[in-house]
């Protein structure tokens, strides 16, 4: 079981020498300042503090720990830059995680293979003929072809595993557990997975393989075969230790260099519009293997760009098979909020493409009209309140009542109020009703099973009495205790491994694991503040928290969250810390009254802006004292206005803390 190598590298590694390489570092009394490599600025606003071992800039608002660093410079996964700063601070990987390595790579060097036979078959061999024509006549260049190894998968049953058994020794457990083949109904054997499809090998953002999707060729093509007889039209590898669906995101190896420049992501559904547009050089485009964007999508693309724009087919008209309908836009908009992702509401944006055209045909077709239609595309709020608006008739009242109630679960979901109230007054600007009937609706209870945001949480099915709910039911039998991971054989060094999170970190984390019911309202109040868990483990965590809930609701679920789930999801290290948090000797949060666990939520949520009002209150002090050096009396004057605001700001604080405090006094429950 991993040890909490996340720790031992932060005691190894220095957060100074890790940003240094990349930014060149002025010391600044207990800090160093550099210019951010993140955003374009002239006056250095980056800086890195030792002592917590964290940086921030100032300046475009990005921060973290040095793992957050190296992911968001490099565009890597937590696990794989845990790696490489392991490797760097000599800290070994336990045995488990050298074996999950090694099988890890084993499964890449199997799909390497397939992918190298796929795509000799559709270029080299008659059998791939008819797939190589379709392609060509989608107007794919043969380099295109070859640069992204597009392939072909014959029909035979098991063309592919008999080739690849024979000719490179890999065993079937192998080409299953890749993915490759599905075990017969009768038990005896395999065959291929993927048969009569073209091939599009999908790697991660590193550029290394991780599974494939297949197309099924239009009829005329494939000889009039029968619809019944083919399956399904595109087809996914399964969820393997190597794919998640969910996480993936199409061509980021080539594109996130490209996103990163830019400052914006394009997403498509599918992977024909992807390459369509790397062909045609508009290389910051992703696809998102389907119709459903989820949380994790949007933090990977957070590392390289804060403007992301939908290039999918949405559907003006309804919910049409192969479109993605205003449904999956509005039921984005919580997942982002919940997400803590960082990007900005009116910074997510819908293109508006010609009614009837895939990307891929607006690209190859008016190059022109596509880098317009991006250029142009409307926040999604304001394509929501447009779309609706077109479907209503606003003279009546029954159709404003009908516009007003569709988009007010979008707007109690904004977690940011200045943007809700913007929306508010479009809204009344477009339907004409007062702010104030509005106003009455938006607070108004929403009804079980109707809207997304925060007001509609409490009404949810996880949402009973914290004693009745938290580790008492069916689904948390054989509950982890302290006792029982303490005393295990392979016991947890748990105070070890917590050396990765702050105390404050620790408390809010422990509450949330235990608390499930506080999940949703601490992520949404995090976002609402604009703030962040100061290190990359336990945002790490927090995300995974958040990203079993959306499984669940992805499967047909309420959204729950489900403990024995939610550890399997986990990658090793982020599995180690959830356990230590399980285990730690405290009181249990679980037997609190609701109220209690709602107040030490707060809690938490206050010191966390309280740190970080810390951190602008040291910068501004730096700088202040910096301007007195060089006797500069505009920035002193607007420095010494800015310090008031913040010495205010923190007093505001400390009152808020101690209110709550005084209120959370006279109530019930353990403490």
């Amino acid at each position: 079981m991993a040890v909490g190598i996340a720790a031992e590298v932060k005691s190894k590694l220095s957060i100074v020498d890790v940003v240094g390489e990349s930014v060149a570092l002025k010391k600044a009394g207990t800090t160093f300042k550099g210019l951010c490599p993140f955003h374009g600025e002239k006056t250095p606003s980056f800086v890195v503090t030792p002592a917590r071992e964290s940086w921030h800039c100032f300046g475009c608002g990005e921060g973290g720990d040095l793992f957050s660093f190296v992911m968001k410079r490099d565009g890597l996964s937590f696990p794989e830059a845990l790696k490489r700063l392991a490797a760097r601070a000599g800290v070994e990987l336990d045995e488990r995680t050298t074996r999950e390595d090694a099988r890890r790579a084993r499964l890449r060097e199997v799909l390497e293979t397939a992918i190298a036979f796929y795509h000799t078959v559709l270029t080299g061999h008659r059998s791939g003929r008819p797939a190589l024509d379709y392609l060509r006549g989608r107007g794919f260049t043969d380099a295109t072809i070859e640069r992204f190894q597009l392939g072909w998968a014959p029909p035979g049953w098991d063309d592919m595993s008999r080739l690849l058994r024979a000719r490179r020794g890999i065993e079937p457990g192998e080409l299953a557990e890749a993915g490759l083949t599905t075990a017969r109904s009768s038990g005896r054997g395999a065959y291929d997975r993927f048969r009569s499809r073209v091939i599009f090998p999908i790697r991660d953002g590193s550029g290394g393989p991780i599974g494939l999707g297949g197309r099924l060729l239009p009829r005329a093509e494939a000889g009039g075969e029968p619809e019944a007889d083919r399956g399904p039209k595109y087809l996914n590898s399964p969820a393997t230790p190597l794919f998640d669906k969910s996480r993936t995101l199409y061509l980021l190896d080539r594109a996130k260099s490209p996103m990163r420049k830019a400052d914006q992501a394009v997403i498509v559904e599918g992977y024909t519009d992807a390459l369509m547009a790397h062909q045609a050089g508009f290389d910051n485009v992703v696809a998102s293997l389907g119709t459903a964007l989820t949380p994790d999508q949007v933090a990977q693309l957070t590392r390289y760009a804060k403007r992301i724009a939908l290039a999918y087919d949405v559907d003006p008209a309804g919910e049409h098979a192969g479109t993605v309908g205003v449904t999956a836009l509005e039921a984005l908009i919580p997942q982002l909020a919940a997400a803590s992702s960082g990007v900005q509401f009116d910074e997510v944006r819908v293109v508006r493409l010609p009614e009837g055209k895939d990307p891929d045909e607006v690209i190859r077709d008016t190059p022109d009209l596509w880098r317009e239609a991006v250029r142009t595309a409307l926040p999604i709020v304001d394509y929501l309140i447009a779309h609706h608006a077109a479907g209503a008739d606003l003279r009546t009242p029954s159709g404003r009542s009908r516009f007003v109630g569709q988009l007010l679960p979008t707007l109690r979901a904004l977690p940011d109020p200045v943007l809700r109230d913007g929306y508010l007054g479009e809204i009344r600007r477009v339907s004409g009703i007062e702010e104030r009937v509005l106003l009455e609706a938006l607070h108004a209870p929403a009804r079980p099973g109707h809207g997304t945001g925060r007001p509609a949480v409490a009404t949810g099915p996880c949402s009973a009495p914290v004693a009745t709910v938290t580790g008492r039911d069916a689904a948390d039998v054989g509950r982890i205790t302290a006792a029982a991971v303490l005393t295990a054989p392979d016991a947890l060094p748990v105070t070890e491994i917590l050396r990765a999170l702050t105390p404050t970190e620790q408390e809010l984390l422990h509450l949330l694991l235990l608390v499930p019911e506080q999940q949703l309202q601490a992520a949404a109040r995090l976002a609402e503040r604009g703030l962040q868990l100061p290190g990359t483990p336990g945002r790490e965590l927090l995300a995974a928290i958040l990203a079993d809930r959306a499984r669940d609701r992805e499967a047909g679920g309420p959204g729950r969250f489900e403990r024995g789930r939610f550890l399997e999801s986990l990658d090793p290290e982020t599995r180690t810390l959830a356990l230590a948090l399980y285990a730690q000797r405290r009181p249990d949060p679980a037997e609190l009254a609701p109220e209690r666990a709602e107040h030490a939520v707060t809690q938490c949520l206050l010191q966390l802006e309280a740190e970080r009002l810390e951190d602008e209150i040291d910068y501004g002090e730096a700088e202040m004292a910096d301007a007195e050096r060089r006797d500069d009396r505009a920035a002193i004057a607007s420095l010494s206005q800015r310090l008031r605001g913040l010495y205010e700001a923190r007093g505001g604080l400390d009152r808020r803390r101690q209110q709550t405090s005084l209120l959370a006094r006279p109530l019930g429950g353990v403490r």
